[in-house]
């Protein structure tokens, strides 16, 4: 058949793969629709800024003024413009995030098992299943152990379906798209994907869950709500002023609507939107894929970090370093670098294969099988033995049984590894065999080495035993498997330390490995590891003392995982935790921050994170620490900015109504500083690179508002001083007999260059403004050129400057402009250096 591959373990090729990816789309179904330019425009048209512009454009038009119409309605086309262009820059931040979020698929393509988005899975895939996994396609099974799947999606039962190679009622042996499978493993060859799927067919549509709106974005609304409400009620007196006091009514409404287009903060959204969906992007490149943006800002307020050892803190490249058996008054011992492995070591390393999977996932059991290729002679290998029962993984069995039967016999053979202590149990040694197994897996363990014991039995009974204790184990030896540090874990762990994040590293291994370990990473080992027995029997009280004075956890069960984060919640701290199996989803969604492997977490531990590591790397935690907060910083920044930018907008727009002067700021100009700040906010502030000190700092305090009183009052003067300084020169200006249209233009200039000071202010919490000018930021001299040309050519175009109600000034009126720009630079860094001071 067409569909079948050649080799049925092989898989298709790459090359076929691509091929029916061409041919049949993508395995996913219909894809949200794309938002067209006319629904983005038409939310432009709802916006109360657009809609005041129109209203402007109208009135000019209506008093005669064609020109200053025209370039209204150009803004009304530049703002749309510049709408679209950052929704389409950030759907398509959300877009790559999508493609990151897509369920993974784990596959078998020319012969390797791989792991792609689940979109790219195709018909013939064959799809390696395990627990944990959300199933990518329809999938007829081929082979399956202790296999069963929630199909809860499809036909709204509860309980799990049992699922069995060629199973004969039409569902047992196939496995459906959406479908989660709650325990065991398979392999199965793909039969539909996407739209043809039962889940396509059905019409079940995956429904986007709406995430409630964060405290950011509560705080952004709320302040949007009043600076709106306080600012179209000052300009409807200013209307009705105007209007009674000087008879111009149309006059009256449009001075209304500049002083209202003056005071719209509808920057905060946008600054909200696009650094949330670029700050996500930017973390999906360092590794780290944002399933929730609420993350972003606990990010910054994250006090303890609690992490999991294997493939986080080491490389899960998984490789046997020793093996020891008991032998008559000694114990045999052989290495790595010892040569050939002797006969005495065969049936250790023999059963340690018959207890491992056939098709290994775990890196422990690839390791075992790499052992058996390289040592163990043709006659040790499993050969013709069928797998007939198996015990797996238990909360109270840390050990796993197969029970293995030979062609033609009827006694099977059982092979057992795991915990040493569980090994022990289950082979019911002796008081003195247990202290021999417990020193040599502590000298094992002492070194670093994650430690196995192995055990064999014959079982030649009519029932499998209920549970592995059923059968008569002979105890054999012990494996140790190094698994090496990851080279930049000291450095992060160090990194923590100094940003104020205590670092707990909670284990399911030997407490003496993880001593070693996390001595390794920098972590204090001084006080020996809190076991998961001890912590069965602590209280609450007991638990979080003992937490606040020992980072290293070894020998835990997933549901401790969930006392240990409960307990940090209530002792005050912004917990997160990493976690990659299905019973580590109650710990992730209970932690402030989940934090979900990537590479190794089933799809139930990512579905309940916020965070999941693409590459499983402990540093990659830190960097998104870093990140977050950089974030953070910038959204501060920014909004500092906006609030700083509107004071004097607004002042001088309604200093000339207050003491009869000739106005300074039409609709026009507002319109167009309007268009300057946007990019200001957007592109500059997103883009800054983080503070120096950021990771120097204690976590922020997570009850913290982001518009602290600080904040408003510190932004609030920096744009007082602003006003002050440009009004105070407009009125130099006319009282030193200078024409209006020169006045106005020089004004305007002045506004414009101190706006742009305000931004390089903002830029940096901390430092001079030289340091602030060297630090590395294309964007803000793109803008700071494009608003140099747009003033030159309002300047030096005598049809844009009679538009503008501008005349050209001289050399020295500009100069002075310019002038006062700096020296207010130097005030506003004055300022921020007294502010620290307090």
């Amino acid at each position: 058949m067409a569909d079948e591959p050649a080799r049925h373990d092989e898989g298709l090729s790459r090359t076929e793969a691509a091929n029916r990816l061409r041919t049949d789309g993508p395995n996913e179904l219909a894809p949200p629709r794309p938002r067209t330019l006319w629904r983005i425009a038409l939310e432009v048209a709802r916006e109360p800024m657009f809609q005041l512009l129109l209203a402007a454009g109208v009135l000019y038009l209506l008093l005669g003024s064609r020109g200053e119409a025209a370039i209204l309605l150009a803004c009304v086309a530049v703002t749309v413009s510049i709408t679209i262009v950052q929704e389409q820059r950030t759907e398509k931040a959300l877009e790559a995030l999508r493609d990151l979020s897509s369920p993974r698929a784990l596959v078998v393509r020319d012969g390797q098992r791989v792991r792609i988005a689940g979109r790219e899975v195709v018909r013939g895939d064959l799809l390696v299943l395990t627990e944990g996994d959300r199933v990518a396609a329809d999938a007829q099974l081929l082979d399956a152990s202790d296999l069963q799947a929630d199909e809860s999606l499809l036909t709204g039962e509860s309980v799990p379906a049992a699922k069995i190679a060629g199973g004969q009622d039409g569902t047992a042996g196939r496995v459906f798209a959406g479908t989660l499978l709650v325990s065991g493993q398979g392999l199965a060859r793909v039969t539909a994907t996407g739209a043809a799927s039962e889940i396509g067919r059905i019409g079940r549509a995956l429904v986007a869950i709406e995430s409630p709106p964060t405290p950011l974005q509560l705080q952004i609304h709320r302040l949007v709500r009043l600076f709106s409400v306080i600012g179209l009620a000052i300009s409807a007196v200013v209307v009705v002023l105007y209007g009674a006091l000087r008879g111009d009514w149309l006059g009256g409404l449009l001075a209304g609507i500049t002083l209202a287009m003056s005071m719209l903060p509808e920057e905060f959204v946008l600054i909200l939107t696009v650094f949330m969906a670029m700050g996500a992007w930017r973390m999906s490149r360092q590794q780290v894929l944002t399933r929730r943006s609420a993350v972003i800002e606990a990010l910054g307020s994250a006090t303890v970090l609690c992490t999991d050892k294997t493939g986080t803190l080491t490389e899960n490249r998984m490789a046997v370093a020793e093996l020891a058996v008991p032998a008559p008054g000694s114990w045999l011992r052989w290495t790595v670098t010892s040569g050939g492995l002797p006969e005495a070591f065969h049936t250790l390393v023999e059963h340690g294969v018959l207890a491992s999977e056939a098709r290994p996932f775990d890196p422990m059991d690839r390791a075992f099988l790499a052992l058996a290729a390289q040592q163990l002679p043709p006659h040790r290998h499993p050969g013709d033995r069928a797998l007939v029962h198996e015990y797996g993984l238990a909360p109270e069995r840390l050990a796993m049984t197969h029970v293995w039967r030979a062609p033609g016999e009827s006694a099977c053979v059982v092979a057992l590894k795991g915990a040493p202590e569980a090994v022990a149990t289950l082979c019911r040694l002796g008081e003195a065999e247990r202290a021999a197994l417990h020193h040599h897996a502590e000298g094992m363990a002492s070194r670093g080495l994650r430690v196995l014991a192995v055990a064999r039995a014959v079982f030649d009974g009519a029932a499998w035993p209920d549970d592995p204790g059923g059968f008569a184990f002979e105890w054999l030896g012990l494996v140790a498997l190094a698994d090496p540090l990851r080279a930049g874990v000291p450095a992060a762990v160090q990194e923590c330390r100094d940003a104020g994040i205590r670092v707990l590293m909670i284990t399911g291994d030997h407490p003496a490995t993880a001593r070693a370990i996390a001595v390794q990473a920098g972590l204090d080992g001084r006080a020996a590891p809190i076991t998961g027995d001890e912590i069965e029997t602590m209280d609450e009280t007991t638990l979080r003392v003992r937490l606040a004075g020992n980072p290293v956890f070894a020998r835990i069960r997933p549901e401790q995982k969930l006392r240990i984060v409960q307990a940090l919640k209530a002792a005050g701290e912004v917990v997160a935790m990493t976690g990659d199996g299905v019973n580590d989803a109650p710990s992730l969604k209970a932690a402030h921050i989940g934090v979900a492997m990537g590479a190794r977490g089933t799809d139930v531990a990512r579905e309940a994170a916020a965070l999941v590591l693409l590459d499983d790397d402990f540093g990659s935690i830190v960097r998104a620490v870093r990140l977050g907060r950089r974030i953070y910083d910038n959204v501060r920044k920014a909004t500092s900015f906006v609030l700083a930018v509107h004071v004097p907008i607004a002042g001088l727009a309604l200093l000339p109504l207050l003491f009869g002067l000739p106005m300074i700021l039409t609709p026009v100009h507002i319109a167009v500083l309007e268009l300057l700040i946007d990019p200001a906010c957007s592109v500059v502030f997103e883009a800054e690179e983080e503070e120096s000190d950021v990771m120097c700092r204690a976590p922020r305090d997570p009850a913290a508002s982001l518009f602290s009183v600080g904040m408003l009052l510190g932004a609030a003067l920096q744009g007082a001083l602003v006003l002050l300084a440009v009004g105070g020169y407009y009125v130099a200006l006319l009282q030193a007999q200078v024409a209006t249209g020169q006045a106005r233009a020089a004004t305007f200039v002045a506004l414009v260059a101190c706006n742009v000071m305000l931004i390089v202010s903002n830029r940096s919490f901390a430092g001079s403004p030289m340091a602030s000018l060297r630090r590395p930021n294309p964007m803000l001299w793109r803008m700071v050129a494009g608003t140099a040309a747009f003033l030159a050519l309002v300047l030096l175009v005598p049809p844009l400057r009679a538009q503008f109600g501008f005349a050209l000034p001289s050399a020295g009126v500009l100069g002075s402009a310019a002038g006062l720009a700096a020296a207010m630079l130097l005030v506003l860094e004055a300022g921020k250096r007294l502010r620290q001071r307090g």
